[in-house]
């Protein structure tokens, strides 16, 4: 039987995380910038997920994905281990080491997208390596709206391939740190305009517990972090936030400054339950509901603000 059609389609990594925090450790859990991105999207919209994992990928984990009703004609399985990744995170819970990083079955990964993918009018290339993301990309036939994101190892090693890159995408989005390592500017407005020169229709710099910041030629959008009583892993949050703006844009069809606006909200308060529990812990039960009423009670903060 053909897969149906999905609107959204997510390339990144799915691996098996360990992570400490000042208060717990967790081994062996589900993590990735596809598993949070599409968890999050797929609240919002059909999402495909693409990526490749070992088979010691336990039956849980892919389990995870089921509960989610996430579209999995993308994801491959291969012979070998799953991509591992573990992190500590400090006191204020904002900074963290990165203790090991195997890539394992991701060192070979070539990505073939099943047919239904290749027309999906939007298209989140998480974070991956920028010839991964290349190789996505060339297999699309049409897309409406493209985002990506990036890390400071590929700033480092492969500047050329992710700069050409940025070229070719509607949609740039990178924290703080990177986006001065990429431009060698401090300051962040600055920092956006020679972004913005390098091709993408849009800037989205992350400043995690502080928020988000949108450049583009219609002007600045300023966001705060959704207020949260207790953080208990932060990992993902950036994958969740990107996710949830990518699915809530596909779900409205159109791409305008005003939706995309709206989508940046409903983006903030998806990766405000990513960071409430281990790995996709609270996602997998996020009903739409839940995360309407906290976007209502979110926007009415907001409201306040004068």
């Amino acid at each position: 039987m053909a897969t149906p059609d999905v609107d959204l389609v997510v390339v990144g990594t799915i691996g098996i995380d360990t992570i400490i925090t000042p208060q717990a450790r967790r081994q062996e859990v589900l993590g990735g910038s596809a598993s949070f991105a599409c968890a999050t999207a797929s609240r919002f919209t059909r999402t495909g997920m693409v990526g490749v994992v070992g088979e010691d990928l336990p039956r849980a984990a892919r389990a995870r994905f089921d509960d989610l009703d996430i579209d999995l004609a993308g994801l491959q399985t291969v012979p070998g281990q799953t991509f591992r990744w573990s992190g500590e995170y400090m006191t204020n819970m904002d900074e963290r080491r990165t203790l090991a990083t195997e890539l394992n079955v991701l060192e070979d990964f070539n990505p073939d997208l099943p047919a239904t993918y290749r027309r999906a009018p939007f298209l989140f290339l998480a974070n991956i390596g920028p010839d991964l993301q290349r190789r996505v990309l060339d297999q699309m036939t049409q897309p409406r709206f493209v985002a990506m994101d990036t890390m400071d190892l590929w700033i480092n090693i492969q500047r050329d391939n992710l700069e050409e890159m940025i070229g070719r995408v509607d949609l740039l989005t990178l924290n703080e740190s990177e986006a001065r390592a990429l431009t060698g500017v401090h300051g962040l407005p600055v920092a956006a305009e020679r972004l913005l020169a390098m091709g993408p229709r849009y800037v989205l710099i992350k400043k995690g517990e502080h928020g988000s910041m949108l450049f583009g030629s219609d002007g600045i959008v300023l966001l705060p972090a959704y207020p949260l009583r207790e953080v208990v892993d932060p990992t993902g949050a950036g994958d969740a936030f990107a996710g949830g703006l990518m699915g809530a844009l596909a779900a409205g069809g159109e791409v305008t400054p005003q939706r995309l606006r709206q989508a940046m909200l409903l983006g903030t308060v998806a990766a405000s339950f990513a960071v409430e529990s281990f790995s996709l812990e609270r996602l997998v039960h996020l009903t739409r509901e839940a995360l309407d009423e906290r976007a209502a009670a979110y926007r009415a903060m907001l409201a306040g603000a004068v």
